[in-house]
């Protein structure tokens, strides 16, 4: 049974807290129980925010005495030195809370802000940006909700909720051709998404012949791109991968494709850069 975002944050909250605060926070049992603060979060640098409920869960798993205001909704963009959210209580939770906290945060926006900017540089041409499995373990339903909140979709989320034919398992099963003739059979029956990955034109002119209506053209060139769409006449979605970049997505996009999935949204790690810090009594 696949858990639900909401028990997977639990979890992944509960770890979190366990691996940086193990038996006790040496620290802040140093401050007096009763002390009680109010503090802040600024972000020291723009970007698109995302991870408020893995946040509010921190803190209260911590303390759920502590209050926080959020100043911003998941998916808005900040600018540097703006604040972010408003937090009162017990002054050792908040210290114990304040890195476990900023840790979601800081990766989840992260990849939200990444995310943004490949969205706003294919704007206006129709093109769809996705994600891809190659997400952090354990981590995976966070990132593909970071990836949404920076305005893009979901490809698979898993192994379970779609086929991904790919070059290996056309390998596994002796040559495309065999693979086509085996989706052949599920074809219309499964309620499910089918792709098969291409790497040459060619292939792609097999899996067209054969019906495939969802098609990942795997590393093609920008002239292989227009070709495949001049060849494609609309009949099959089409999905370029491989090499995308900041610098080259747009020209991507222009040549008609219509979703572009990117590895690096979640693979390569940018964070943002948050403080929290107290108010002078």
């Amino acid at each position: 049974m696949v858990e639900s975002r909401s028990e997977r944050l639990i979890k992944q909250v509960e770890q979190a807290l366990n691996e940086d605060i193990g038996s006790g926070d040496l620290t802040s049992d140093l401050i007096n129980r009763d002390h009680l603060s109010k503090g802040f979060i600024i972000a020291r640098e723009p970007g698109t925010l995302c991870g408020i409920e893995w946040f509010d869960e921190v803190f209260k798993q911590v303390d759920s005495s502590i209050q926080v205001r959020w100043l911003l909704s998941d998916g808005d963009s900040f600018y540097a030195d703006e604040r972010i959210c408003d937090m009162s209580g017990h002054s050792r939770s908040i210290l114990t809370a304040e890195r476990t906290a900023l840790n979601f945060l800081q990766t989840l926006s992260g990849i939200a802000s990444l995310t943004k900017k490949y969205v706003n540089a294919v704007e206006g041409t129709g093109v769809t940006i996705l994600d891809t499995r190659k997400t952090i373990p354990g981590l995976r339903l966070a990132q593909k909700y970071a990836v949404r909140c920076g305005g893009a979709s979901n490809h698979r989320i898993g192994l379970y909720d779609a086929i991904l034919v790919k070059e290996n398992h056309i390998n596994a099963s002796g040559s495309l051709e065999k693979t086509l003739n085996g989706l052949k059979k599920i074809i219309g029956k499964k309620d499910i998404k089918i792709e098969v990955e291409v790497e040459n034109i060619p292939q792609l002119e097999s899996a067209l012949k054969d019906g495939i209506k969802n098609i990942l053209l795997d590393n093609f060139s920008l002239s292989e791109l227009y070709e495949a769409v001049k060849i494609n006449k609309r009949r099959a979605n089409l999905e370029a991968s491989g090499n995308i970049s900041l610098k080259n997505v747009r020209e991507i996009a222009e040549t008609g494709i219509d979703q572009i999935s990117i590895g690096a949204l979640t693979k390569n790690l940018l964070t943002i850069d948050f403080s929290m810090l107290f108010e002078k009594n």
